[in-house]
């Protein structure tokens, strides 16, 4: 019987960090220290990566939502996971649960979620297949506060794209 049940939890813990776009939701507190580190993280922004925040901000502010705030640290963490994915050469949300447990201890968020994609050209054709998809739709206009976005090229000069959404 014990067996089962490890079974089943192990399932749902392998079907959980398989979604094609993940949620991870918790209470956390956020410290002076935290709150400090969101805001010092350096990180910088290329054409790409600014073009793709602006037009989801702009999308959800055409269907009377709020902008979404960027915080560099999940841009960070966005650059780390494309990273990742780029030396295995695949795309994936393995690592989900693990970053959104960190990104909910230092900023204190409630909910993280992301959205990633592999080789669009331009920020508009990523927005687009985004919107496009039910799942990534509802991260875009989702009961969100902040997020962050990394786009890196791979050695053939595709695109790996992760954005991170957080309730704060």
């Amino acid at each position: 019987m014990k067996a089962k049940l490890i079974q089943a939890l192990l399932l749902v813990v392998i079907v959980f960090t398989m979604n094609s776009c993940s949620t991870n939701s918790a209470e956390a507190t956020v410290s002076a220290t935290d709150l400090q580190l969101m805001n010092t993280v350096d990180y910088t922004y290329n054409s790409t990566e600014l073009d793709a925040m602006k037009l989801i901000n702009d999308y959800r502010v055409s269907i009377g939502l709020k902008p979404l705030a960027q915080i560099n640290y999940l841009s960070v963490k966005s650059e780390e996971h494309d990273n990742e994915m780029i030396a295995v050469n695949t795309i994936s949300h393995d690592g989900f649960v693990t970053r959104s447990e960190n990104i909910m201890k230092v900023l204190g968020a409630k909910t993280v979620s992301e959205n990633l994609a592999y080789n669009y050209n331009t920020p508009q054709a990523v927005v687009t297949a985004w919107l496009n998809s039910p799942s990534h739709k509802e991260n875009i206009v989702g009961d969100f506060t902040n997020f962050g976005i990394s786009v890196r090229l791979d050695a053939a000069g595709r695109k790996y794209y992760t954005n991170i959404f957080v309730k704060i």
